[in-house]
């Protein structure tokens, strides 16, 4: 599926005052929920390398990434945790809904669970998610990695870094107008919601001239649900909250770091794009350049759901 995006790329730092979008400082991280995939018995690596940490897009769910992460999880024996990410799947929800808001979670979930040099994969609106995550990390202030309360004690070399690695798919480190298309399917989405459909078949018909692919419309349609203990002709409800994600499409275009003098990650970065898709141009590669200055650049034959499309293309990059 092709996508067309609008790309606002910064003017050169020396013209533009360092800025950076953020949540209120009242904002409490959310616990995440998550899916574990251990790799066998057998395969388990014995260097020290740590875990992944796989993170959804817009409207998606560790579900998405369960088929990708038990094969990351065997074959380069790491443990792998698909995460729900705030407002999607079986994790909470909050009106709140931006990039920081994001990250602040992703860091509190690193801390509760003590995963120290971790390979964070993003995908779309989870690749913005974890570079601002590394972001964070490098700002001269940051308290994002310090030991949970309970192991205040602990140095900072005993904390190590939280983040070892990033994976970024299918998106750039710029502000980026959202392919029209998710304004649709948001529309949709609120359409079937109204309508108090009882059957998916019910729900696809009215959310087809929304969303014409079959596949997309499938993906949007695993958050339709039946309450769980609700009788079986019962209203399905979206698990997503569908009016909260709607207002926040304008959070999810932007990106909260602006400035590359203002922060700037020098771990390994892998961005990997889809051929057909147009969210990392070549024009925006020295932006994606003055923030992540190891990154190297991975293309693989697909649209934007690179996964889905083309996993064994994804599965042969470098992690």
């Amino acid at each position: 599926m092709e996508d067309e995006v609008s790309v606002r790329i910064p003017p050169p730092a020396c013209f533009r005052p360092a800025q950076l979008r953020t949540a209120s400082s009242s904002t409490k991280p959310l616990d995440l929920a998550f899916d574990l995939h251990e790799p066998p018995p057998d395969r388990k690596r014995g260097d020290g390398s740590g875990p992944i940490v796989f993170l959804h897009g817009l409207f998606g769910s560790k579900k998405n990434n369960r088929t990708m992460s038990k094969v990351l999880a065997r074959d380069l024996g790491r443990p792998v945790y698909a995460v729900d990410l705030r407002n999607h799947g079986d994790s909470p929800h909050d009106p709140l809904h931006n990039y920081t808001a994001l990250a602040l979670d992703v860091e509190n979930f690193l801390r509760t669970h003590s995963l120290r040099s971790s390979t964070l994969i993003g995908h779309s609106m989870g690749a913005k998610a974890a570079m601002t995550v590394a972001l964070r990390s490098a700002l001269p202030s940051s308290s994002s990695y310090s030991p949970s309360p309970s192991s205040s004690s602990a140095s900072s070399e005993d904390a190590g870094p939280s983040v070892a690695a990033l994976v970024a798919i299918d998106n750039a480190p710029v502000d980026a107008a959202l392919k029209s298309d998710f304004a649709q399917y948001v529309r949709g989405m609120r359409l079937v919601e109204d309508a108090r459909v009882t059957r998916q078949k019910d729900a696809d018909a009215l959310l087809a001239p929304y969303a014409p692919q079959l596949p997309v419309r499938q993906f949007l349609l695993t958050n339709l649900v039946r309450p769980r203990g609700a009788p079986p002709d019962a209203p399905l409800k979206f698990r997503i909250p569908v009016r909260t994600l709607a207002a926040a499409l304008d959070d999810m275009s932007d990106f909260p770091f602006k400035d590359p003098s203002e922060a700037r990650w020098v771990g390994p970065a892998l961005f990997v794009r889809g051929t057909k898709s147009h969210y990392v141009a070549d024009d925006v590669l020295p932006v994606v350049g003055e923030f992540f200055p190891r990154f190297e650049l991975a293309d693989v034959e697909s649209g934007h759901w690179v996964v889905s499309e083309n996993p064994e293309g994804f599965r042969s990059g470098e992690f």
